[in-house]
């Protein structure tokens, strides 16, 4: 097996762990800022652990932890005192290490001297590197040993492993340090009331080469590439504030987690996508990715472009059982630098995901309303209609209306949908659900791509193909609402089975079919008041799984635990439907939930209930920063300020309802249509300042694409 499969899973990254991260690099150290290769930590760069041993002691002793503080998400300051040796509590020496994330780490050290006399130090530091590929360290099975050899050069040393023809380094820099093979050492006498500091660097491969230019110290006039990037991010992002400044921190936060996840194209510098989260996920998601995107779309539409025209790049050609490629398929994950076969499909790309290639095309429609030029979204079309071929050649292989999957090789995911854990879907009894599986929110993704098309050939005038694929929708909304719909239990299926059973369990992916329309009306209401039953809604969030079914665990990962990307698309959908109570209660719900995590969403979180536990109970996995866990603010808020545009159709809309205690709210910066604009909401009235020429304000609602294709549809045809 692999992926999330039984023995896969990630073990835990340890009490006080810290993660720091910059596009695809990341770092994960103890409290104290060391790195220990017997936990799944150390400083990784394109899927490789260039850095699994990084431990600091002075005169022979390790820090003791006093406090570590994200400055950024790609920079952590660790603050730690020396043990004394003479038996006295309190220690006059006190480390603080500040570290930056990039093609490698840098660090500065400084000891301080809190006592009347001179201190004599012996600062060492030990060095190990296993160059342990991401699936190796994640899932502890360190496969590969590496012929090691170790070089000194002055104050530098440099680490070079050979595995069959796999060459890799890692190299050191300590100026001023005793450079031997095993350790850096100073040797320094730190004044009273003083301290001394020095600058570490750790880059992968053995070239000095561009090391200075990697990392300009922060500490000086200097600003990094991370602080640059940083601040290029931050200037074309909005500014908000908020009367609920826990909520308005939120959001701050979401900002500078999204910015942090951003990655670049390797084929394409200028195109900018999202990894999916740290620390184990730091590169480009079908599923993910696409998600995140559009839940950011206005915050920076762009992300959401680079992210289709990054997979538009890698979209399937040829029938591959091993790595689940179709033509047409959108990819699951890529991987840039994994060598051992874990990966999953064993290969670099990996495209077992039912999910990605509909959401690709929903992606499309959205992006295709925030005013991007009509030839950068032409140039997309003929992928979506690939997508659209694989959806009918090869999602529905039995030609029933619906969208299935089963996994085409024992390497690959068992479940692919975004519940991919091995037992995420299963009856109400709790036993599992055999494919081929028909997802209930796969249907309403393939729903919403055929409106999305349908839509866009409207735009452009082509009508038969737009009436082709609105048939298509409608012919699928029916049969949807008649073969999931459990009228005996008042809510919908989670899937069909290989044999064409109602899976009956009573689960959050319902909740998707509600944002994209595709339930009936007449039903929405007790599924509504499922999704808020106590057996679902836990205090903090909708569960995956209510807790009246027979696989319910509330610290497993997809069968009751509470995630906040799901609830988001929930509370989304609800609004559709007009529950508005119950949509303010999800969103207020998670925002309160991140006070508890210093603003920042984790991926989830446990799904015990409010009563039971004051605080949400941490997931131990759980990846943080994640994509779609940083965008759930910005679709909560929006969602509740009912806030979209259509810029084709020269308007933005908004007709707030956000709840009394989230107060007024000012934005300015915000992107539409090539421009920026100043909204402000003041006791739930909207204005907006600064409208591009031929943009239109109303209040109200967006029309849906539903409503747009139907009017599209009474057109009188063009003879």
């Amino acid at each position: 097996m692999a992926g999330w499969n039984a023995d896969t899973a990630a073990g835990p990254l340890g009490a006080g762990a810290v993660t720091l991260v910059e596009g695809s690099s990341f770092c994960i150290s103890l409290a104290n800022g060391d790195i220990h290769p017997e936990y799944p930590h150390g400083v990784f760069v394109l899927d490789t652990r260039v850095l699994s041993g990084w431990s600091l002691t002075i005169n022979g002793q390790p820090l003791e932890p006093l406090a570590a503080e994200t400055k950024e998400p790609y920079r952590g300051l660790f603050a730690g005192r020396v043990p004394r040796l003479d038996g006295y509590a309190d220690s006059p020496l006190i480390v603080e290490r500040l570290r930056e994330v990039g093609a490698g780490i840098q660090e500065q050290v400084t000891v301080r001297n809190y006592s009347l006399e001179p201190a004599e130090c012996v600062v060492s530091l030990k060095v190990e590197a296993d160059f342990a590929d991401l699936f190796e360290v994640k899932e502890a099975r360190i496969q590969r040993r590496w012929d090691e050899t170790r070089h000194v050069d002055g104050d530098a040393v440099t680490i070079r492993a050979l595995w069959q023809e796999v060459r890799k380094g890692v190299t050191v820099h300590a100026p001023g340090a005793d450079v031997t093979p095993e350790a850096l050492t100073y040797r320094v006498s730190v004044p009273p009331h003083g301290h001394w500091s020095t600058v570490l660097t750790v880059v992968p491969g053995t070239e000095e080469a561009g090391t200075a230019a990697s990392f300009v110290h922060s500490g000086g006039d200097g600003l990094s590439p991370r602080d640059r990037r940083h601040g290029e991010w931050v200037a074309k992002i909005p500014v908000l504030q908020m009367g609920n400044r826990s909520i308005e921190r939120t959001l701050r936060r979401s900002y500078e987690d999204l910015g942090a996840l951003r990655i670049e194209d390797p084929d394409h510098p200028d195109r900018v996508v999202v990894a999916a989260g740290a620390p184990w996920f730091m590169t480009l998601f079908g599923r993910d990715s696409l998600w995140a995107s559009e839940m950011a779309l206005p915050v920076d539409p762009s992300l959401a472009l680079g992210t289709l025209q990054t997979l538009a790049d890698r979209q399937g050609t040829v029938v591959d059982p091993m790595s689940e490629e179709e033509p047409g398929k959108i990819l699951h994950e890529v991987r840039l630098d994994v060598s051992t076969g874990l990966a999953l499909g064993g290969k670099s790309a990996y495209y077992g995901s039912v999910d990605a290639t509909p959401l690709f095309v929903d992606v499309l429609g959205a992006v295709s309303r925030w005013g991007f030029a009509k030839d950068t979204i032409a140039a997309l079309l003929p992928h979506a209609d690939r997508a659209l071929d694989w959806i009918r050649d090869y999602g529905d292989k039995d030609g029933d209306g619906f969208v299935e999957y089963e996994r085409l090789n024992d390497r690959g995911l068992l479940n692919q949908g975004w519940k991919d854990s091995w037992d995420g879907i299963n009856f109400a009894d709790g036993h599992l659900a055999e494919p081929p599986i028909a997802l209930c929110e796969v249907q309403a993704y393939v729903y919403a791509a055929y409106l999305a098309r349908a839509w866009m050939a409207y735009d452009a005038g082509d009508a038969a193909l737009a009436d082709g694929l609105t048939d298509r929708a409608a012919q699928l909304k029916k049969q949807f609402n008649e073969q999931f719909w459990m009228p005996g239990r008042g809510y919908y299926a989670i899937a069909l089975d290989g044999h064409k059973r109602q899976v009956d369990a009573c689960a959050s992916n319902m909740g998707h079919c509600l944002w994209l329309g595709l339930m009936d009306e007449d039903k929405a209401p007790q599924v509504a008041e499922r999704l808020m039953s106590p057996e679902m809604f836990s205090g903090w969030g909708v569960r995956t799984l209510a807790s009246d079914m027979g696989a319910y665990n509330p610290a497993s990962y997809h069968n009751g635990s509470v995630w906040p990307h799901d609830n988001a698309i929930i509370a989304a959908g609800l609004l559709r439907y007009g529950f508005v109570a119950e949509a303010q209660r999800i969103a207020t719900a998670l925002l309160e939930a991140a006070e508890y995590s210093g603003g920042r969403l984790p991926e989830l979180f446990c799904g015990f209930g409010r009563d039971q536990f004051a605080a949400p109970v941490p997931y131990p996995t759980a990846c943080s920063p994640q994509a779609w866990a940083a965008t759930t603010p910005i679709l909560l808020v929006t969602s509740l300020m009912r806030y979209d545009a259509h810029v084709s159709r020269g308007g933005l809309w908004m007709d707030p309802v956000l709840p009394e205690s989230y107060g007024d709210l000012h934005i300015t910066n915000a992107p539409m249509a090539g421009g920026r604009i100043t909204i402000d909401i003041t006791s739930s009235v909207p204005t907006v300042q600064g409208l591009p020429e031929g943009m239109v304000f109303h209040r109200g609602h967006r029309p849906w694409i539903t409503e747009l294709v139907e009017q599209a549809a009474r057109r009188p045809k063009a003879q």
